[in-house]
């Protein structure tokens, strides 16, 4: 087995369909768990209702061998969580808050019928994301991984690490 082959992944940050694809593509003789983490309510912020692109994920792997597994991320809501588990991402980060909110109302499951409309702030319902044909079977290269909220988060990752090395110093 290949350095390659067993390198576990999970790449963070995730803001776009062909994102995920580039992960699949970059991993595809992987042995090893791979994750995809869509930030959900970072899309939301910006109008874009970010579920669609966990639902996006979730139908562009069905066709696939399964490698790259969908760890929703940046949850905030109820809504999202179970809309998390009617996507059936294999993975979610959610924080105390929410799960306190699902507990008090007992731990509710989403049925067949379970419907997820996205509103913002302002109750607008957010923009959809439409999903995108990709051949996942071309090299992660030949997708655009540009995103600026991906740049914006990796700078803030950065800033954060450097502040880390300035109080230890």
């Amino acid at each position: 087995m290949s350095v390659q082959e067993s390198i576990r992944v999970n790449m963070t940050l995730c803001f776009s369909q062909e994102q995920a694809a580039a992960v699949y593509a970059a991993t595809n003789r992987s042995k090893e768990p791979v994750y995809v983490s869509p930030f959900v309510a970072r899309l939301d912020d910006r109008g874009e209702d970010g579920m669609d692109l966990v639902r996006n994920i979730k139908k562009m792997y069905a066709r696939s061998d399964g490698h790259v597994h969908v760890l929703a991320a940046s949850i905030r809501t109820v809504k999202h969580l179970l809309c998390s588990f009617a996507l059936s991402a294999e993975l979610a980060t959610v924080p105390t808050t929410v799960l306190d909110e699902w507990a008090a109302t007992g731990f509710p499951m989403p049925d067949q019928d379970f419907r997820y409309r996205g509103f913002d702030a302002t109750g607008e319902l957010l923009k959809a994301i439409p999903y995108k044909e990709l051949d996942l079977n071309l090299p992660w290269q030949s997708f655009d991984i540009a995103h600026d909220l991906t740049t914006k988060g990796i700078q803030k990752f950065v800033a954060d690490y450097q502040s880390t090395l300035r109080r230890s110093a």
